[in-house]
């Protein structure tokens, strides 16, 4: 059982209609805060974005993932690319990755990973900081409120992405394509 002083690993913020929170420290769960909404993000030219504008009116699913070098989260991405646009379209519903990265590395990255849905970073680590994350985090929102955050324990501690996408009514994706390893 968790600490009373830690934070829930997976937590159903909210249903459908209600008002939803995000996390400001380990326990408090409370709306989307403009100072956190306006902290910029970085595009693959280096354009700053306002981190709200992300989804302020569109839904999204937003992946923070610890670093581009981190070989599990590389290997989270790749499945990430593989989550056809057309079953993200007809859900309505976007696809965001966050790195901690110059944004220099973002396509070098997309082009090992073959992800192709939006991509920023956060290079100075700001809204990790104030959003209370030490490591990769899912979030599903729309508009300005979180409708569940899921905190990494540990590098392999991602949510399922099939889980993730459920939540949003994504259509279920087949990840068995992938190549066996054969051990001799």
């Amino acid at each position: 059982m968790a600490a009373p002083s830690e934070a829930p690993v997976t937590r159903q913020v909210s249903g459908h209609a209600a008002p939803a929170p995000v996390p400001s420290g380990p326990e408090s769960w409370q709306p989307l805060a403009a100072a956190v909404a306006e902290l910029p993000v970085l595009d693959a030219s280096g354009r700053p974005v306002p981190f709200g504008e992300l989804f302020r009116e569109r839904r999204a699913i937003v992946v923070f993932v610890r670093h581009f070098l981190c070989y599990i989260c590389k290997e989270y991405v790749e499945d990430l690319a593989k989550v056809p646009k057309s079953f993200l379209q007809e859900a309505n519903v976007t696809l965001i990755v966050i790195g901690q990265s110059s944004y220099h590395h973002i396509e070098p990255f997309c082009k090992l990973t073959g992800y192709s849905h939006e991509i920023y970073v956060d290079p100075e680590r700001e809204i990790y900081k104030r959003l209370g994350m030490k490591r990769g985090e899912e979030i599903a929102s729309s508009g300005n409120n979180i409708h569940f955050i899921h905190h990494d324990r540990n590098r392999l501690d991602h949510k399922p992405i099939n889980s993730v996408l459920q939540l949003v009514g994504v259509q279920h994706v087949d990840f068995t394509s992938r190549p066996s390893v054969i051990h001799v």
